[in-house]
């Protein structure tokens, strides 16, 4: 019964859950690739502007994700039904946009609408998925990240390539607008709704989410969470983390076409390699966490390496460029290696009334960090005409993520929390 029933929700959920993330990922990073394929010059749109733009897609994210976090709690299905239509329609007007002012409410409404989907997505498999294998099924909804880079990557250098950037954006805000209906048709809230679910099957999976939480110490509310050290220490060691990884995302084909002759086409394929690497550590790594029972190590280990391969790439200079780009790709891949444990961490830490709402703080706090970086490496890219300063950043951003999480307590922090409540 127990191997059954984990099947049918492994080939039953995480495959819709990735496709669903995956799409929410195109219009996180195709800007990137849209700026340097023809937008910037078209709308005139100087390199200060630019770091403005991918940025504030990041604030509107921040905003609302903790109420569409507590929304999500309660009904995720029509949460993320409704973001899907509303950030479909968003994407394509990114195309059709002609000054630079709707642009920058755009890139901003645009953010607002895809708030819900992380802390939904890890609220939704939550109700679905025990802790024996939470890092894994955390990891296949966050593979659709660098999955998605890594054929986005290549699929957009064609489309803007034979359609211009406006076309590109149109053609690519149209599937989350289909797939909406496809989640709506094939997603539950939870075990006991689900009709492709034996009712016994259902029971059991229900009753060992119940039996988990009582090994957690209880909390009095989301404002006692939001107090914890444990909750403050992992929002600002994902702050960190996403200036790293998201100065990266966003601006990656813009920092390799400076410093080659490539054609777009050409930078979209090498755009795509570090995916394909982060793609194969997310999984070992959140296997390795699942069967070895520990998520810390797995997580600041892999930011250590990734700080000190964009610090190799800083220290190289301008004088190899294909040595340099070998360390991007290796930095790419150990940035994205912790997701899975990350999370599994989180929910792990602290009681179900109280998870979802701290998943939104942090998150919330990293999609700041996600502004931040996007701007800081934009800016630093278009005032210096050089990418080294902005290596640099990013390996101190990834290191003081990774000291961060050696410094976070899980159950311990939680169980002080809750006896002061």
């Amino acid at each position: 019964m127990s191997e059954a029933l984990s099947a049918r929700r492994w080939a039953r959920l995480t495959p819709i859950v990735f496709i669903t993330y995956s799409l929410a990922y195109v219009d996180r990073a195709n800007f990137g690739l849209g700026a340097a394929g023809g937008m910037a010059a078209d709308l005139h749109i100087s390199g200060e502007q630019n770091s403005l733009l991918g940025a504030l897609f990041f604030l509107g994210y921040a905003l609302f994700q903790i109420p569409v976090a507590r929304l999500s709690e309660r009904n995720a299905k029509s949460v993320m039904f409704w973001s899907m239509l509303l950030w479909g329609i968003c994407a394509s007007l990114t195309g059709v946009v002609t000054n630079l002012a709707l642009l920058y409410v755009v890139r901003f409404v645009l953010g607002m609408m895809e708030s819900a989907v992380l802390p939904g997505m890890i609220i939704f498999l939550s109700h679905w998925f025990t802790r024996a294998e939470r890092s894994r099924a955390n990891a296949f909804l966050i593979l659709g990240n660098p999955i998605t880079v890594l054929w986005m990557s290549v699929l957009s250098g064609y489309l803007v390539k034979d359609f211009s950037w406006r076309g590109m954006f149109i053609i690519e805000g149209v599937p989350p607008i289909i797939w909406a209906f496809v989640w709506w048709w094939r997603v539950d809230n939870h075990p006991h709704e689900a009709k492709w679910l034996d009712p016994a099957e259902a029971e059991i999976v229900s009753a060992r989410l119940v039996s988990e939480q009582k090994g957690i110490p209880p909390v009095a509310g989301i404002g006692a969470a939001f107090a914890s050290p444990v909750v403050v220490l992992l929002a600002l060691q994902y702050f960190c983390w996403s200036v790293g990884i998201y100065g990266f995302i966003l601006w990656l084909p813009s920092m390799l076409k400076q410093g080659s002759a490539i054609g777009i086409v050409g930078i979209g394929w090498l755009s795509a390699v570090p995916y394909l690497l982060a793609a194969l550590m997310m999984v070992v790594c959140s296997f390795a966490s699942d069967r070895n029972g520990r998520r810390k190590p797995f997580v600041w280990l892999p930011l250590l390496i990734g700080a000190g391969c964009f610090y190799g790439s800083y220290a190289l200079g301008s004088g190899n460029y294909w040595l340099s780009f070998a360390l991007l790709v290796a930095a790419g891949g150990a940035m994205y290696a912790p997701y899975g444990p990350f999370f599994a961490f989180i929910s792990e830490t602290l009681p179900r009334n109280v998870a979802g709402g701290a998943t939104a703080l942090i998150n919330s706090v990293g999609a700041l960090g996600s502004f931040v970086g996007t701007y800081a490496v934009g800016w630093l890219n278009a005032a210096t005409g050089s990418t080294h300063l902005s290596y640099a950043l990013m390996a101190l951003a990834l290191l003081l993520s990774a000291v961060l999480t050696m410094l976070a307590r899980g159950h311990q922090s939680a169980g002080t929390l809750a006896r002061s409540s």
